[in-house]
């Protein structure tokens, strides 16, 4: 594949490193390690003390999944705002058109797309439909996710399958779509939203922060893959949020010793970590030293802090029923129950993509 500049971009030069090295060649690789490393941390500082240029992201293309409420919203206004034109994907098309609206309003440019995000075929004919009436999107927000909060044995099959499909695997497809032409350009930004759930577990949230924890791993692999293959103007970022405030959605979590977090700062804070093209952005920022000791300490002080921090990961602004299909629910008819007679039924109901919907938190 070439990029704009007419660059090759393979893995041609790795297969060299397949050869066997010489003695002289490891300790020159090694110096060199050592000599870049510090030239980085020096760096690191420096930004530290001046801060960090910001890029101008007026007239990127962002595609924003999940846009049609929370926090897809607020960054598809941001971007609005910084002179980007939005595509919105969700499967709530009231929510769509309301966000359409709101940027109009405000004299940028929107689109709303209606999108199943885990039907790959329905990613990739949308994606086309873009390109032929917008264009090549540049910057690519994997936003969209999901999160059934409970017990792994209380969860049926097909929850687990739907936090999967809309939480990573979904970001494959949508990566494959929009990354060829980003690598044509050398140019492009993709940005996962990701959890502090994709560095650490939480009770009643195995599936979710399985899914995160591929999440953080799949922005990793991606960025490293680009590297190797020599693609310096595309830029990935993950961002690990604690718990999200919405619209009241999550006031009675029951988060101790750490107090959950605004939707509009985060927002805020995601619009800057990638004007200044960070690799990771973990919110709030001091939870960063807590994720640096969890491989010094014992188990016993990770789990105990964790089981503190977090007591219950359900919601508690309703009590918990049983549906006539042995379901337990939390004061609402959730849709994608109501195909779901046994915990076996691998059948799934129509996803609810976007983040601020009724019984979806973000961790």
């Amino acid at each position: 594949m070439l990029a704009g500049n007419g660059k090759l971009f393979s893995f041609d030069k790795i297969e060299t490193t397949r050869k066997k090295v010489s003695i002289r060649r490891t300790i020159l690789d090694v110096v060199i390690f050592l000599l870049t490393s510090l030239g980085y941390i020096i760096q690191a500082i420096y930004y530290s003390l001046v801060g960090k240029p910001k890029k101008d992201l007026n007239g990127e293309l962002a595609l924003v999944t999940g846009g049609g409420g929370g926090l897809g919203r607020l960054l598809a206004l941001r971007l609005t705002k910084l002179g980007a034109k939005v595509i919105v994907w969700d499967i709530n098309q009231d929510g769509i058109d309301e966000t359409v609206k709101i940027v109009q309003s405000l004299g940028g440019f929107c689109k709303g797309y209606k999108v199943d995000i885990s039907n790959k075929e329905e990613v990739y004919r949308s994606a086309d439909l873009i390109r032929e009436e917008v264009g090549d999107v540049s910057l690519l927000f994997n936003n969209a996710g999901v999160v059934s909060g409970r017990a792994l044995l209380d969860t049926p099959d097909h929850l687990i399958e739907r936090s999967f499909n809309v939480n990573i695997i979904a970001h494959f497809w949508t990566t494959k779509a929009f990354l060829p032409a980003m690598l044509e350009r050398d140019h492009g930004h993709i940005v996962t939203i990701a959890s502090l759930a994709g560095h650490v577990g939480i009770s009643k949230l195995v599936d979710y922060c399985s899914s995160k924890f591929a999440a953080v791993g799949f922005d990793e692999a991606l960025r490293i893959e680009l590297e190797c293959m020599g693609a310096h103007g595309v830029f990935t970022t993950v961002i690990c949020p604690y718990f999200i405030q919405a619209t009241g959605m999550f006031d009675d979590v029951n988060s101790r010793w750490v107090p959950t977090l605004d939707s509009n700062d985060v927002a805020d804070q995601i619009i800057e970590a990638v004007q200044k093209n960070e690799k990771y952005a973990i919110i709030p920022g001091y939870l960063r030293c807590m994720l640096a000791v969890k491989w010094v300490f014992p188990w016993g002080c990770n789990s105990g802090f964790l089981r503190r921090l977090v007591p219950d990961a359900t919601p508690q602004h309703a009590s918990p029923i049983q549906t006539p299909n042995g379901v337990k629910m939390n004061g609402h008819s959730h849709p994608l129950d109501e195909t779901a007679p046994d915990n076996n039924n691998t059948k799934t109901s129509p996803l609810l993509v976007h983040r601020l919907s009724t019984g979806e938190r973000v961790l």
